[in-house]
Parts: structure tokens; sequence; C-alpha cells
């Protein structure tokens, strides 16, 4: 029995510790990846097809000691998938961490603690002369980060902005034709023009007046003296015209 109490014990103490890290040995779990992704503020996993941009990035060592990612800034607009096709040319390991920048400054600070390797869709980490990519969806406007969060290299220079700006809702309506009520004065059949006693011409920014205007062959057709018309006119060609009737 003490013989077995023993083994039992030797056996819980060899696979304790290999559990608890088992969500970083290599990476975390595909669960713990994929809530973290959707809880980003920076946005969330893309896909091949959403691609609207690549963008190729180098990690390296300068001989100065400073470790740098190639571009070091990005900009990018609400809602853009951009393919990122990382490309470590230095000699040590490098990753590529996406994140806001509360974010990484936690992650780094758990690495200086125990140096974890991530596996979570916004981070691709390489030996040198290695590629990988990551494909992300920047689904929220916002001031970003990217880092390596090896200890000592985003001390080394190794973290650089994201900016992301809002993007302009697109027009789902025409803008609304203002007519303007009038009473037609003089029709110049050969000349293409029509004396129009008018309102306000509130498009143009224009008083009540009599004016002279121009009119194509099918306006002039419409068109008669003394007749009560609601138009809308437009400069064409530097020439006021008239352009729609009712």
């Amino acid at each position: 029995m003490k013989n077995l109490l023993m083994t039992t014990a030797f056996a819980i103490a060899l696979t304790g510790p290999a559990f608890a890290a088992g969500s970083h040995s290599g990476g975390h779990d595909d669960d713990h990846a994929d809530k973290h992704a959707e809880m980003m503020a920076v946005g969330k996993p893309g896909t091949a097809a959403d691609v609207t941009r690549t963008i190729a990035v180098t990690m390296r060592e300068t001989e100065d000691g400073d470790m740098i990612f190639e571009p070091d800034n990005f900009a990018f607009e609400q809602g853009e998938t951009i393919r990122f096709e990382v490309t470590n040319k230095g000699e040590l390991e490098h990753e590529f961490v996406i994140d806001n920048a509360e974010g990484n400054a936690k992650h780094k600070e758990m690495m200086a603690k125990m140096d974890m390797e991530h596996d979570d869709p916004n981070s691709v980490r390489l030996e040198g002369g290695q590629s990988g990519e990551v494909i992300w969806t920047f689904a929220n406007a916002g001031s970003f980060e990217f880092a390596c969060l090896i200890p000592g290299h985003y001390e080394s220079g190794m973290y650089g902005p994201i900016e992301v700006s809002a993007k302009a809702e697109a027009e789902t309506e025409a803008a609304e034709v203002v007519y303007t009520k009038g009473t037609v004065k003089k029709v110049d059949t050969k000349g293409g023009k029509v004396t129009i006693d008018h309102g306000p011409l509130v498009n143009l920014d224009m008083p009540a007046m009599t004016m002279v205007f121009r009119a194509d062959e099918t306006m002039i057709g419409k068109l008669s003296a003394g007749q009560s018309i609601e138009f809308v006119a437009e400069p064409v060609k530097g020439k006021l015209t008239v352009v729609e009737l009712k």
C-alpha cells in the first residue's frame, strides 16, 4: 500500500506541471485562441478570400544592436482585411503580434516571467530565416500596435503603431431634388432659351428673379409662354440650364 501511494503521488507530480503549461507549449489551445480573437479590440481573424491588401513585413536585428520591423508603422481603413507576409531576416527568433498597446503590455509582462510561444491568429513567431503570415480584419477604428513580445525585444525597438481610420458611411439615398416654381415669360425655340419668372433657386443659392435659361430641344418642346412650371436648373458648360420639369 505504501509503495502504491508513493507511486501515485509521483505520477501526479509529473502530470500536474505538464497540464498547467499545456496551453503555452507551442501556443494557446484552440478554444482560448477563438475566445481571445472574439474579444480583441483590434479586430478579428480574416480569411484569404477577403484580403484587400498584402503587406510584406521584415523582422531583423541591426548592427547597432537594435531590433526592428520594416515597415515601422501601418495605416488602414476600418473594415480592411490585410495579409501580413512576415519574414524573419535576423539571426534571433522574433514574433509579430497585433493588439492594442494595453494588451501587448500585459502579454509582455507575462512573457518576462515565462517565455510563452503564442499560437493566436493575431500573431506569428519565426526562427531566423523563416516566413509566415497573419491575415487580419481591422473591424474597429482606433490606435493599435504591432510588436515582438519576446523578453528584451520590445525594449530594443520591436514595436510600431497601427492607425485604423473610421470608414466613411456611404450615402444610401440620393440627395433630394428641390424643384423651383416659376412662370414661363418667353420661349426662344431657335436659340434654345427660355425666360422664367421664378422663385428662389435653393440648390444654386440664388434669390427669386426673372432669368434666361438654356434648355435642350426636348425641354423647349414642353414649354410655352404663360405656363406655370416647376423646374430644376443646373450649371451646364457654364450656362444655367433647365434639366428637369414637372
